[in-house]
Formats: C-alpha cells, sequence, structure tokens
C-alpha cells in the first residue's frame, strides 16, 4: 500500500474507533461524531434556537477546525483565501443541514448509525448515492463558483478565533449560553476528551482529505478508490467496535434520534449529497478546510450554523414520530434551488440562453 493509502485507511480507522468510544463516554447512542447533529447543538446553546433538548457547545466541532488548523500550519498548507461565491456558499451549507436534518444526521452519522444496527440508514445510504450523483452531472457540465482568492493572514484565522470563543464560553459557562437538560444535548462525553477526539480527527481529515462525498464522487466519476477506502474503513471499525461492545441494535424501529419515514430519510441525504458537490466537501470537510484558512469553508459552516436554526425555528427538522409537512415541503425547495445553482453556474446556462434565443427567433 502507498503512504497515501495508508494514511486515508487508518483516518478511517481511527475515527471509527472515537466515535464508538465517545458513544461510551456519554455521547448519544449512534452518534459520536455526528457534524450536522453537533452543529445544530452549538445553534441552540447559542439562542439561535429554541429547542431545548438539542442545546450544547461540542467540543468535537471545535477541534475539528483547530486541528485542521494545527495541520495545516505544521505541514505547512494553511492558505488564507476565498472570495469564491460566498452568498451561494452560505445557502449551500443551510441547504445541507435542512437535508441532513430531515435524516437526523449528517453522511458520518449515517454511516455510524447503519454500523449501529439503524436499517432506516440503510435507506439514507442511496439517497446520498443519488444526490451526490446529480451533482456531478452539473461537474461535467463545468460547474464552477469561481476560483478563490488569496487573502490576508487575519482573514484565515476567523475560523480558529470562532473555534476558540466558542471553547472560552463551554469553560466559562455564562448566563447566556443554554446548556440541554434532557435529551441528546445533555449527553455527552467530558469536555477534554470530546476535544481531543475532534482535535485528532481534524488533523487526521486534514491530512488525508477525508471526506464522505469526496469517497463517492471520485469513485463515481474516476473509478478511484483512495478516498472511499478511508469511508470503508471507518464503517467496518465502527460495526466492529459496536458488535464487540454490545450497541449493535438491528431493526427500523426504536432506534435512537431516528425516524422510520424512508422517502424522507433517502431525499433528505440526497439534499445533503447533492449541495456537498456543489459546495466541494461533506459537512466535516467545510470545517477543516475552514481550519486550513479557506473562508470559503467558513462561509459554507457559517450557512451550515444558520440551517441549524432555521431548520428548528420552521420545524423543518425530522423528529423521532416522522417528517412533518414544512420539513417535506422544504426538501423540495431545497433541491429547486440547488437545480437553479447548478444550472446559474455551470455550461447549462448558456445552451439554455441559447435554447431560448433559437425560439425567439423562430417567433
Amino acid at each position: 500500500m502507498s503512504k497515501d493509502k495508508i494514511l486515508i485507511t487508518a483516518s478511517g480507522i481511527v475515527v471509527g474507533v472515537l466515535a464508538v468510544a465517545l458513544v461510551h463516554l456519554g455521547n448519544p447512542l449512534n452518534m459520536g461524531f455526528c457534524i450536522a447533529c453537533f452543529i445544530r447543538d452549538i445553534a441552540g446553546a447559542m439562542g439561535m434556537h429554541q429547542a431545548g433538548v438539542v442545546q450544547y457547545l461540542r467540543p468535537e466541532i471545535i477541534g475539528l477546525i483547530l486541528g485542521g488548523f494545527v495541520a495545516s500550519k505544521f505541514w505547512r498548507e494553511f492558505n488564507s483565501s476565498g472570495g469564491s461565491s460566498p452568498s451561494t456558499r452560505f445557502i449551500l451549507g443551510a441547504i445541507m443541514m435542512i437535508g441532513a436534518l430531515v435524516f437526523l444526521g449528517c453522511p458520518l452519522r449515517m454511516m455510524l448509525r447503519l454500523a449501529g444496527g439503524d436499517l432506516n440508514a440503510l435507506v439514507a445510504v442511496p439517497g446520498y448515492v443519488f444526490g451526490v450523483w446529480i451533482g456531478i452531472l452539473f461537474l461535467k457540465k463545468e460547474f464552477t463558483l469561481g476560483r478563490s482568492q488569496h487573502q490576508s493572514s487575519a482573514n484565515g484565522l476567523v475560523s480558529v478565533f470562532l473555534a476558540l470563543f466558542w471553547l472560552v464560553l463551554l469553560l466559562a459557562a455564562p448566563t447566556f449560553i443554554y446548556f440541554s437538560q434532557e435529551g441528546p444535548g445533555s449527553m455527552y462525553a467530558f469536555w477534554a476528551v470530546s476535544l481531543g477526539a475532534g482535535l485528532l480527527t481534524g488533523v487526521l481529515a486534514q491530512r488525508s482529505r477525508l471526506c464522505t462525498m469526496g469517497g463517492i464522487r471520485d469513485l463515481i466519476l474516476f473509478r478511484d478508490t483512495h478516498l472511499f477506502t478511508g469511508i470503508l474503513a471507518l464503517f467496518l471499525v465502527a460495526l466492529a467496535g459496536k458488535l464487540v461492545t454490545g450497541l449493535f441494535e438491528p431493526g427500523f424501529l426504536e432506534q435512537p434520534v431516528a425516524h422510520t419515514d424512508g422517502i424522507w430519510n433517502f431525499l433528505g441525504l440526497a439534499v445533503t449529497g447533492f449541495a456537498a458537490v456543489l459546495a466541494g466537501g461533506c459537512p466535516m470537510r467545510q470545517l477543516i478546510l475552514a481550519g486550513e484558512g479557506n473562508s470559503d469553508g467558513l462561509i459554507t459552516v457559517l450557512g451550515m450554523l444558520s440551517g441549524a436554526a432555521i431548520s428548528h425555528n420552521f420545524a423543518l427538522a425530522g423528529s423521532p414520530d416522522g417528517v412533518g409537512l414544512n420539513a417535506q415541503i422544504a426538501v423540495g425547495v431545497c433541491l429547486v434551488i440547488l437545480i437553479l445553482i447548478g444550472i446559474g453556474n455551470s455550461g447549462l446556462r448558456s445552451s439554455f440562453r441559447g435554447k431560448v434565443g433559437n425560439t425567439r427567433s423562430l417567433n
């Protein structure tokens, strides 16, 4: 095996082990790592939504950003850049989050839920792949959000200051920060352990470019299994860990923080996969990019934070009872927006204009 293959495999193994360990140390079941759930909890802790059962400043998210920063600085890959369609990236981040919260988990938690025996995630896997495939169709039509430009070092450090600010708030626990007293938000490992797990994952993800969307995209588009190897290793290790520790509970019903609405599990993660391709990375990858000094990644993360608030303020998120009408409408609207973004930033735009022009000339 090449060094790169060893690194991506080792990264998947370590993240899988950490995900199982964090559950044993206090995190919710099948939620050792969940970027969407944890960003949603941070949004709640900051008062951006009032869902009392999902409010906590998750140290794992802080660690991912700081881990990406430390690794990029140590290996001299920190690059302060940005300015590539920031408004569009903000919207893509919000849509990624809305889709994930309809499913009740990001693509990373999708694999952890499946590893824990939650067969509802089995429906979401083809949905995520389908969403990535749709995004690939736009990539083949030369989709682009434009090039990032070099920016000042101070601009690239904004994400690091934000992560440190969250850490200070977590430790100081001022009265204006909300912490859940029950529900998933009240379940967490000791903060230093969670922070360490996030830091280690951030370092490994930065070095290996671990990305759930990237693994599927490269497999479909280039028949390249490199990134997919890390995803597979993560899933297999998490599955083995759940089996060994007795946390594997197969079935559709009564799964932790999950619902059985199959079509919306499929479509929710399809939206997330589609948006991830257009944004250039899955939710975890966006955090690592932000840590590397990429303000485009930070804008996407802020979009995800806002998307979490929107989801809970307007009843767009799924719940153990199912997926409500508002959430169903939101999924449809998000798909339309994604298609419009895809057309507006690819060669399809000029093709569409050409057809309209020909039609007018004939008339």
